[in-house]
């Protein structure tokens, strides 16, 4: 019989899973005209960010909220797993759009040089934050948190930071390359301005917290309050 932990998780993940298909489904629908590669890719990026920026919410909210903002706790491991599974997806898929069947010329140019241009700018940094995402993926589980340890566990998640970094970067150059309408950039843009806010109101109000005075303690060791005759 399943524990209330595990029951919880396997809800997150139904729901998550089904999330992540329907939001799919959405914005592949939003591209008619494409084939279905090029939809498929386009759909599976959006549950990525929305996944994602969700993940990143979680923690500032606690802290804002004052409520116990731990190291790790279930439902921002499961948007990260998530979010880390759309990501890949859409980067399996998304390798196939363009340029059928020669993965290649998404990073070197016909004459076997670096692209330095958007596109290869946009490629580059999708496929560094994939490799991080599959690192992330690899950490999302107890058995990595009891044989890493805390520390080492928690500053390998802090590339978590440099994923969305190279996400964003990506997404803002696939904006250009694909010239994407104003509603797409829209959401993107509002995305990143939510996470934003939040992520540094969540700094500030730590910084605030920490450098408050700590109230002495009413009572003294003996029983008797501090400052009375």
């Amino acid at each position: 019989m399943l524990n209330n932990r595990l029951r919880r998780r396997l809800f997150n993940h139904i729901l998550m899973s089904v999330g992540s298909l329907a939001l799919t489904v959405i914005f592949m629908h939003f591209f008619p005209k494409r084939d279905f590669i090029s939809r498929l890719s386009i759909g599976t990026a959006y549950p990525a960010l929305f996944l994602t920026a969700a993940a990143l919410l979680l923690g500032p909210l606690n802290v804002l909220r004052q409520k116990p903002n731990p190291v790790s706790f279930d439902l921002r491991r499961d948007l990260g797993i998530w979010a880390g599974i759309s990501a890949l997806v859409h980067t399996a898929v998304g390798l196939n759009v363009h340029l059928r069947g020669r993965m290649w010329l998404y990073f070197l140019d016909t004459r076997h040089h670096l692209r330095r241009d958007t596109f290869g700018f946009g490629n580059y940094t999708g496929a560094v934050a994939t490799l991080v995402f599959a690192l992330l993926l690899a950490l999302s589980n107890d058995i990595s948190l009891r044989w890493l340890g805390v520390g080492r566990w928690k500053s390998l998640q802090r590339w978590a930071y440099a994923a969305v970094a190279l996400t964003t970067a990506h997404a803002i150059a696939y904006q250009h390359v694909e010239k994407r309408s104003l509603p797409f950039q829209a959401v993107l843009y509002f995305l990143l301005l939510v996470v934003s806010i939040f992520q540094l109101a969540g700094i500030f109000k730590s910084r605030r917290t920490q450098a408050s005075p700590q109230p002495d303690n009413y009572y003294s060791a003996n029983g008797s309050a501090k400052g009375s005759s």
